[in-house]
Order: C-alpha cells, then structure tokens, then sequence
C-alpha cells in the first residue's frame, strides 16, 4: 500500500498530521507493507524568499479573524501538539517561503533521509525559537546535516536554484 502525504513545512496540522499518522502506522499489523511517500505543497508559493512575518498577524489577515481569534487557534494548536508529544510555540513564531526547504526535502528523499529532514524542519519551524526563515540557508543546512544529509551537498542545492 501507498500511501502519500502532501504537506507543507508551515502547516501546522501537518506537523501534528505527521505524529498521529506515525502512531497509527506503528499500530497496523500491515506497516511493513506501507510505502509512505512525501509530497511537496506550498501553501503560499507567492511569497519570495527572505521574506518573512509573525504568525499571528497572517493568520488574522488570511481567514479573516481578529488577533485575539488568531491567538486562540494557535494555542487550540498548541493543545493538540502537545496531547501528541510535540513541543509547539504558539507566540512569537514567523512564516515565509518554505520552498528550499522542500527542495532539500526531495535531496534528503534520494539520499533515504526524508523523514528525518523531515521531522526536523517541523520541529524547526514549530517548536524552535530560532527563525527557520531568518538566515534560512544557514540554518538549513545544519538541519540538513542533523539529518545526515552532507552539509556540502545540501548547501550546493541550495546554491542552485534549477535543483530540485
């Protein structure tokens, strides 16, 4: 069976998507079985690189709410990161262009490293006080070697923009 996941490093319900999917994959009697495929979706493939904002504010913009609305979701989130064992910042946090981000994502896939580039850049992007977006180059590619990934190698497809 396959089954593929398309997702973005920004969202959020991705991000707790990913553990509730984790864990019932651990309880099928069939995971063995299971191909899990990640695909890449920009949910605002508008926004160019560098630039960035706070949280709070795009949210309250794009669906239409007040702050107080929006903070309230964020900490809903929180909530649900948690009741999954997530760390989730729910102030203070940025967004911006995650599309290096799934560039690297489809380097890490050649190299059998995915999920675990993976599961850093959520934790990156939701639970880390440092910007994934703020000096992002530089910060991707300690990730990318968190993962095992080849911080050179991940460095010259972010240097290449026709990569990926």
């Amino acid at each position: 069976m396959r089954v593929e996941i398309w997702s973005d490093i920004a969202c959020p319900w991705c991000y707790v998507g990913k553990a509730r999917f984790e864990k019932a994959l651990a309880a099928f009697p069939h995971r063995d079985g299971v191909e899990v495929v990640h695909r890449s979706f920009e949910l605002d493939p508008t926004r160019a690189k560098g630039d960035s904002g706070l949280v709070i504010p795009m949210l309250a913009q794009k669906y239409g709410m007040t702050e107080d609305q929006a903070q309230a979701a964020e900490r809903n989130l929180g909530e649900n990161a948690a009741s999954e064992g997530l760390a989730y910042l729910t102030e203070g946090r940025d967004h911006g262009n995650t599309f290096d981000m799934h560039r690297l994502l489809h380097f890490a896939k050649e190299q059998g490293r995915q999920d675990e580039l993976i599961g850093l850049l959520y934790r990156a992007n939701f639970a880390d006080e440092r910007s994934v977006f703020a000096d992002a180059d530089g910060y991707l590619i300690s990730l990318a070697a968190e993962a095992g990934l080849d911080a050179d190698e991940a460095r010259a497809v972010l240097a290449d923009p026709a990569r990926y």
